[in-house]
């Protein structure tokens, strides 16, 4: 009677074990697809923001066709991106296109004054920061799923719960570094 209370507690303490694991990884995973969605709202209230800002550009600066045109294309590819690492290297060609934009309205002092045209800056802004904000938080999640994923005794069991996988983290590409960190140069 003893050995057959001694298996049962056994089993129970594995089930509940095992429960833990499970739910763990379901959380960090449901947290993980959270936060991945909370940047694609933020990617998504920017591009909105960005044929504003382009056309009241534009109007200022007609001649500078070619700046419209590659932050149309950079704004289509980042609305268009499948997962982190496609977003990410749309983001970064996004980034450089915007720089390009900011520096012909630098060029129009007029158009800098505008009302609307700080608005839509100060939008774009702010955007950029809960962009940022998103991405971090996306990051460290998938960064404790990932870690969750390694640690004894969660990876023996990880694949047999369907996790076999780690998740992306949404970075900026390497080779695309220097050009975001340097400045924008503005001739007038």
């Amino acid at each position: 009677m003893t050995a057959v209370i001694i298996i049962i507690v056994i089993i129970v303490v594995l089930l509940l074990i095992f429960g833990f694991i499970y739910n763990g990884l379901v959380r960090l995973n449901q947290r993980a697809n959270e936060a991945w969605s909370d940047i694609t709202v933020q990617l998504k209230r920017r591009a909105d923001l960005i044929p504003n800002l382009v056309n009241t550009v534009k109007g200022y600066a007609s001649h500078e066709k070619s700046v419209f045109e590659d932050v149309t294309a950079a704004r289509a590819a980042t609305v268009s991106a499948k997962g982190p690492v496609e977003a990410g290297k749309a983001e970064n060609q996004f980034q450089g296109a915007l720089k390009s934009l900011f520096a012909v309205a630098e060029n129009y002092p007029d158009l800098k004054a505008t009302q609307n045209f700080q608005e839509l800056q100060a939008e774009l802004t702010d955007t950029e920061d809960k962009i940022q904000a998103s991405r971090r938080f996306y990051n460290t999640v998938v960064r404790d799923f990932n870690t969750r994923r390694h640690i004894f005794p969660v990876n023996l069991f990880a694949s047999m719960f369907g996790y076999n996988q780690d998740k992306e983290y949404f970075e900026v590409d390497e080779s695309q570094l220097a050009d975001i960190q340097k400045p924008v140069d503005v001739k007038f």
